[in-house]
């Protein structure tokens, strides 16, 4: 597997030094040599994420002072509602792939081109979890192949179990409220153990926007994709 792993992360910087014409022994020396140790996160939960410093920082530059609400809870501790909606939202096929749900991605360019814009990604779970603990909201093609190396790299060193634990405590839920727990006590005043079914397939749909439904409004677009989404738990 780690042999597959090193030809992926060769393929990928090739790839990226073919489109800018660098050196393909330069660009592999200068990101391996800055690509993350995630090994220690098998055991450690990270203190803080890129995600939460730059909303943090951005806050600060606007003159207002900010507490990130997060509380870490293992994975056994969350709901089975919460991980299955959102499981089903976000990556269906999360315990199937390596990191990369490449029938996913061709669905999603296929809607995007049927649609004539830009609806929706085809980004994995563990690409998520990639982009927000290292990565800045800065889109590039060098920051969307630095996300594709962390991501194999965190898909041959930890087990699906603490990729999913990993993202349901960092991603955001809400205006500085990243997490299950923090969001299962903001939105609905309880703890993520207790959400119901209807209540985590609710924080489900609102992933892909969560400051936008921040304080918690169900419109009517929210309901049905609600529905959606509980559809598919059964």
């Amino acid at each position: 597997m780690k042999s597959n792993s090193r030809r992926s992360l060769i393929g990928i910087l090739g790839l990226v030094a073919f489109f800018l014409s660098i050196p393909v022994g330069g660009l592999a020396l200068y990101w391996l040599m800055t690509l993350p140790d995630v090994t220690e996160l098998a055991k450690a939960n990270p203190r803080s994420t890129a995600l939460i410093d730059a909303r943090t920082d951005a806050a600060r530059k606007r003159g207002r002072r900010v507490s990130p609400q997060q509380r870490w809870i293992s994975l056994s501790h969350i709901s089975p509602y919460l991980k299955r909606a959102v499981i089903v939202a976000e990556d269906a096929r999360f315990y199937n792939h390596e990191g990369f749900d490449w029938e996913g991605i061709r669905d999603a360019a296929l809607d995007n081109l049927e649609a004539g814009k830009f609806k929706r990604g085809g980004s994995t779970i563990t690409q998520q979890l990639a982009k927000n603990l290292y990565l800045t909201p800065r889109k590039s093609l060098l920051r969307k192949m630095r996300e594709a190396l962390i991501t194999r790299t965190l898909e041959h060193n930890l087990t699906k179990a603490r990729i999913l634990e990993l993202y349901l405590n960092v991603v955001e839920w809400g205006h500085h409220v990243y997490g299950a727990e923090a969001a299962a006590r903001h939105h609905f005043g309880k703890s993520a153990s207790a959400l119901t079914k209807e209540e985590a397939a609710l924080l489900a749909a609102i992933l892909p926007a969560p400051r936008l439904y921040d304080p918690l409004r169900v419109t009517e677009a929210l309901r049905k994709k609600q529905e959606h989404i509980l559809g598919f738990m059964d």
